[in-house]
This record gives structure tokens, C-alpha cells and sequence, in this order.
């Protein structure tokens, strides 16, 4: 005998809230931020975002702690850095490039591995909003590694009263901090998208990440530094012109602290490379969506 039932419940009228495509894309941008974090899903896919989020805060919470032990001026030359200079201490700049390289992709790829890109399509969200989502997830997610061990350093001096003085010159410091990493994070996320844009396999997606960010600076090394031509060619080092946009941004000069060679590029060509980098991938980007169907 069945146990089926039926319920003639009608037709009913949403009486929600209407939040419209700002909503949408909002509510895109959270939920894939959730994914590339593997926030709601199983504990494998949460532990390399831990990793790689824990690899650039290290530093950064090495140095609040020696300071919170010890006073600081004993160890402040000699350890301390500079805000735009933890940009390109080593665990951070791996952090970022293995951001662009492992998590970045999963906001793009699985949604086309899973059918799940059709069906965005086929609501209110067109393909240029349901971009600006997910470079809005992906951006903020890249923000966490860009923005946060320097805010974080910021912070631990200002509770120590080392920091800047006053709340005004506290507040430049603070926005600088947040243009120069929400700079880093375009170029790498527009790098990193624009690639995964061009295949429906993460691991491919991954690997060709990486071959861009590790072989731009290697051709432009053998270019420059092997066959001795100019240096204006450094502008196709992808990974250089990203986190070169903090010492820029906080007016490093040439040559200070741990800057590479990439420092001797004059302000127009570096802004150049920049916009170029992520204006050819905002155009990889558009162009292999716009082909991709509705429902």
C-alpha cells in the first residue's frame, strides 16, 4: 500500500525580498568565495586554502609575537619589514601564485564541469554579471594573502605603539595597504581566470597557472639578463608585475629594501605592463564566455 500524498498547495506569489541582479551577483561572489575556501565542503578541500593562507600570514604573526616578548626597538632594523615589502617576502609571494594557481580555478571550472554555468545563464544573470561575481569572489579571496599579513603587521605595531603617528597618517598607511593588495590581486586574478577560462579540467586549468606565472619569468630572465635586451621586456613577467604594485603604491625608491630589477622600469611602462597583463586577460576572459549558451 502507498503512503503518497497529495497536496493541492496552489500557486503562490514570492513575497521575499527582491534583491535584484545586485543581489545575485552578490549572493555568486559569496557562494563561490565559499567554494574556493572549501567552506561547506568536505575537509579535503579546505586544507590547501588553510596552507597556503597560513604560508603568508606566517611571517607577520612571527614578528607580532617576538614583539609582544620582547621590546621592539631591540629587534625592529633588523626584523621588522616594511609594509610593501612583505609583498615580496618568499612564503608570501608562494602563497599568492599558489592562490592563482590552485584555488583560483575551481571558481570557474566547476561550475562548467558540473552544468551548473547553463543554468546561471539562464536566470537574470547575463554572462558579464555572472564575470563580475566571480571576479569578485576571486579577487577577495586573493585579498586575503595580498592585504592581510600587512594589515595584520599594521595592526600588531599600532598595539605595540610603534606604528603610524596619528590617526590620519595611520589611515594612509591603512589605505595604502588596501590599494596595493587589491592591485596584486587584479593582476593575479585576472591572469589566473582568464587561463582557467580556457579549459574545463582543473588540474589542466592549475598547471597552465603555473606555467604562465613561472615561464613569463623565465623567458623574460633568459631575454634580459642571458641575450642582454632591454629591460622594458621585465613588463612580461606577470608575477613581477603584480607585486611590484606595493613598493609603487607606498613610493618605494629604486634599489630600497629586498625590490628586484624590475624597480629600474619607469613608472608609465610598469603601469604598461600592468594594464596590458590585465586588459589582454579581461579579453581572453570575455571572449570565451561570450560563446557559451544559455539553457
Amino acid at each position: 500500500m502507498t503512503t503518497a500524498e497529495i497536496f493541492d498547495r496552489g500557486y503562490r506569489r514570492f513575497d521575499g525580498d527582491r534583491s535584484g541582479t545586485l543581489g545575485a551577483v552578490r549572493s555568486l561572489a559569496w557562494h563561490s568565495m565559499r567554494g574556493i575556501l572549501g567552506l561547506g565542503r568536505k575537509a579535503r578541500h579546505k586544507i590547501f586554502p588553510i596552507v597556503v593562507i597560513v604560508l603568508a600570514f606566517l611571517w607577520p604573526i612571527i614578528f607580532i609575537g617576538l614583539a609582544a616578548l620582547f621590546p621592539i626597538d631591540i629587534f625592529a632594523d633588523e626584523l621588522r619589514p616594511e609594509y610593501w615589502e612583505l609583498a615580496r617576502f618568499p612564503l608570501v609571494v608562494m602563497a599568492i601564485m599558489l592562490f592563482s594557481a590552485m584555488v583560483v580555478p575551481e571558481a570557474l571550472v566547476r561550475d562548467r564541469r558540473n552544468g551548473m554555468l547553463p543554468l546561471y545563464l539562464s536566470t537574470p544573470l547575463t554572462r558579464a554579471t555572472y564575470l563580475l561575481g566571480k571576479v569578485l569572489a576571486v579577487m577577495s579571496c586573493l585579498a586575503i594573502v595580498t592585504v592581510g599579513p600587512a594589515l595584520l603587521l599594521l595592526l600588531g605595531v599600532t598595539f605595540e605603539g610603534e606604528g603610524p603617528d596619528g590617526p590620519l597618517n595611520w589611515a594612509k598607511v591603512a589605505g595604502q595597504i588596501f590599494l596595493a593588495g587589491t592591485g596584486m590581486a587584479a593582476v593575479f586574478a585576472a591572469v589566473g581566470l582568464a587561463v582557467s577560462s580556457l579549459t574545463d579540467r582543473r588540474a589542466f586549468a592549475s598547471v597552465a597557472v603555473v606555467l604562465v606565472l613561472f615561464g613569463s619569468g623565465a623567458i623574460v630572465a633568459g631575454l634580459v639578463e642571458g641575450a642582454e635586451m632591454s629591460e622594458n621586456l621585465r613588463v612580461f613577467n606577470v608575477v613581477d608585475m603584480g607585486i611590484e604594485v606595493a613598493p609603487r603604491i607606498f613610493g618605494a625608491a629604486e634599489g630600497e629594501g629586498e625590490r628586484g630589477p624590475e624597480a629600474s622600469l619607469s613608472d608609465s611602462t610598469y603601469l604598461a605592463g600592468v594594464f596590458g597583463w590585465v586588459g589582454v586577460s579581461a579579453a581572453v576572459l570575455w571572449a570565451r564566455y561570450r560563446r557559451i549558451g544559455a539553457v
